[in-house]
């Protein structure tokens, strides 16, 4: 306790010349500048990192969808969430004309069997197996499509999807060939029997 006594002592002795000594003047300005700056740094620093993060997270939420759209299921595209498939006509101007060609006869030969059905030419069962062709032409298409999407200049997609065309309109010429030839039976048979 003598320690503190002589502290206290020689404090209150020399309180004059302790109180005397002021800093310099504009001491207390500089010092709070210096403040300010080093609190505006640190700010700065947070506004910059949470800057930072932000953008990465963006980042990461962009790179994610990006990465759901192109792997889903269906889509061959990198930024498109629906893809438009290609047809032949889109390849090339010959190939156009090619499929404009199948796609009609093909039209027509449905347009004939859809006219025969409505006059009731067709029994239940015809149009069942016909539906089922169909069914099964149009099933080998979009998978043919689809390949085509994926390949557009691959010329055994090119030749498989011709081919294709032509078994459809060789399969509808030949039934409705068959329905001809029955109809023109049963006229016949009409026409002999009266």
């Amino acid at each position: 306790m003598k320690e503190k006594d002589n502290i206290e002592k020689l404090i209150f002795d020399n309180i004059d010349k302790l109180n005397d000594n002021e800093p310099m003047e504009g001491h207390f300005a500089r010092f709070e500048a210096k403040l300010n700056a080093q609190h505006k740094s640190n700010r700065k620093f947070r506004l910059n990192t949470v800057w930072k993060v932000a953008a990465a997270i963006v980042f990461i939420f962009l790179a994610t969808n990006q990465a759901f759209i192109y792997f889903s299921p269906g889509n061959k595209g990198v930024f498109n969430n629906k893809t438009e498939n290609i047809t032949l006509a889109t390849i090339s101007p010959e190939y156009r004309e090619v499929e404009y060609y199948y796609t009609s006869s093909i039209n027509t030969g449905i347009e004939q069997w859809n006219k025969w059905m409505e006059e009731g030419l067709i029994s239940d069962e015809e149009q069942n197996m016909m539906n089922e062709e169909l069914t099964e032409f149009e099933t080998l298409y979009k998978n043919l499509q689809e390949d085509l999407t994926a390949n557009p200049n691959d010329q055994r997609v090119i030749n498989a999807m011709l081919e294709y065309y032509q078994a459809k309109l060789s399969v509808i010429n030949i039934i409705i060939t068959k329905l001809e030839e029955v109809q023109q039976k049963r006229q016949e048979q009409e026409t002999s029997a009266i």
